[in-house]
């Protein structure tokens, strides 16, 4: 190995030196237009704008990069200046807020006054035509194209394959000495995604898909320089290469290369073609170019944040024994219903009452994706603060998640605590809520509820490293350790 710094070492270091650079010379001029900048404070959100030009990025990276995860910046400023407060990342003023009340009023947007709003490094690596980054009337007509991909007859077929892809997964477990719950469940996540958005589901492709989708991610918080490499380099490289695999499968379709009527591409081509042929009444279909950002879109949201998810959730129930074994006594019940040559069915997941608690439990306490962001569109007023038009308003769903006046004993792993489902409106925003509240919600808990059912049933494990560090430089909150397990196959005569 040569005697150098490795590579996310030498890149972090070249991230922090641009931006001391740009700090020092923002210093040269702070005291030139502080006294050029006497607005009154009074009415706006308390906090810091930092240095001009890089405001508290430097402060947000050396959050990102440290083992508490980047949602730390937010919580000591939140204890510093209360629930409303303002920074300033990456050169545009944030507000962060943590009621239900302001949740409601942004993400049910009824006023029209906010659109949804990513920093420019996400925008870039999952495209400008991503629902991410869509704004109103075009995400509108987006939904509206992809809503009947995640209808109820999609998910009974998609529960079925994923069960199959789970059961095949588990069953190489047995014999190893070691699994790591978090690569174990991105294999399973991604292999399932791409099978059922594009029909790749082995080979050459899915290897490629599943190593450039890593980068991508890894890409999502880094500093957008475009300067081989750096990690959003190497991010907006990762999306050529999807994009490509993507755009291959979309010409041979049109060429009747390769027919696979049954995933989503197919479906959205098909659309295309009945509205270029006047056959349809929703307004037409996608471009090719919305199209592949969706499905990289998709192929991330349902690949990284469901494989966190069940991470979490293993780790969570190795330290609640008792809820363990309620949902062990339910699931080995389920079991007995269901033959054992068969597959789940969507009925079988409608039957897990104590494990979709346990999922959404999970889901509150692990947050995986932390908060909302939001562009104000116009002035308004915000828990008794001034919004400007322009700023960055960002919904602190895990504040909202830890809210000891809604959730009895927050930090508690407490899946009970849901049997009351008239819980607070507002109160659980794991997939978001209103207009953009996430399409694949119900596909995102039917996989979750699908691998808990087999491991619990197939295994009793054991985690081997309690770290909670958070992983370096990810959008969202994964364990840096992986979940690493030992596994006992389950017998007869352990079976309680």
């Amino acid at each position: 190995m040569p005697s150098m710094l490795p590579y996310h070492e030498a890149y972090s270091f070249g991230c922090y030196a641009v931006i001391i650079v740009l700090g020092a010379l923002s210093c040269l001029i702070y005291h030139i237009i502080k006294s050029n900048n006497q607005e009154s404070t009074a009415d706006i959100p308390p906090g810091s704008q930092g240095l001009p030009l890089i405001g508290e990025t430097l402060q947000f990276m050396a959050a990102i990069n440290s083992g508490k995860g980047f949602y730390e910046f937010v919580r000591l400023r939140r204890l510093r200046h209360g629930n409303c407060f303002r920074t300033n990342i990456f050169g545009a003023t944030d507000v962060f807020v943590s009621s239900r009340e302001s949740a409601k009023a942004i993400l049910n947007n009824d006023s029209g006054k906010f659109s949804k709003r990513y920093i420019r490094s996400i925008g870039e690596l999952v495209g400008n035509q991503s629902l991410l980054c869509a704004s109103p009337q075009h995400h509108k007509l987006i939904r509206g194209q992809l809503t009947n991909l995640f209808s109820t007859s999609s998910l009974s077929i998609f529960i079925k394959q994923f069960d199959k892809l789970i059961v095949d997964a588990l069953g190489g477990w047995e014999h190893r000495s070691t699994v790591v719950i978090q690569d174990e469940a991105l294999k399973i996540t991604c292999k399932a995604m791409c099978k059922m958005l594009i029909s790749v589901e082995s080979g050459y492709e899915l290897e490629v898909l599943e190593k450039e989708v890593a980068h991508v991610c890894e890409a999502m918080l880094a500093l957008p320089l475009r300067l081989p490499g750096t990690r959003f380099y190497k991010g907006l490289q990762a999306r050529k290469k999807i994009m490509a695999i993507i755009g291959k499968a979309m010409l041979e379709r049109r060429r009747g290369l390769q027919a696979n009527g049954e995933d989503f591409l197919q479906r959205l081509l098909d659309e295309d073609d009945r509205a270029c042929n006047g056959a349809t009444t929703n307004g037409g279909g996608l471009t090719d170019e919305e199209i592949q950002d969706n499905i990289l879109t998709m192929i991330i949201a349902g690949q990284d944040t469901t494989a966190s998810a069940m991470t979490w959730m293993v780790k969570f129930l190795d330290e609640n024994p008792e809820v363990l074994d309620i949902l062990l006594r339910e699931q080995l019940g389920l079991a007995r219903k269901v033959s054992s040559k068969s597959f789940l069915t969507l009925e079988s997941i409608n039957d897990m009452p104590y494990a979709s608690k346990v999922v959404k439990e999970s889901l509150r306490l692990a947050s995986i994706v932390p908060w909302f962001p939001r562009l104000a569109l116009e002035d308004c007023e915000m828990e008794g603060f001034k919004i400007k038009r322009g700023w960055i308003v960002n919904v602190d769903a895990k504040s909202v998640h830890l809210d000891p006046t809604v959730y009895n004993d927050p930090n508690k792993f407490n899946p009970s605590r849901f049997d009351d489902e008239s819980k607070i409106p507002y109160s659980f925003l794991a997939f978001g809520m209103g207009g953009r509240t996430c399409l694949g919600m119900n596909m995102a808990k039917a996989m979750m509820l699908v691998f808990l059912h087999r491991l619990t049933t197939t295994y009793r494990w054991k985690v081997i490293n309690s770290d909670v560090s958070i992983e370096k430089w990810g959008l969202f909150s994964k364990l840096r350790s992986g979940c690493p397990v030992t596994v006992t196959c389950i017998t007869e005569n352990v079976i309680p």
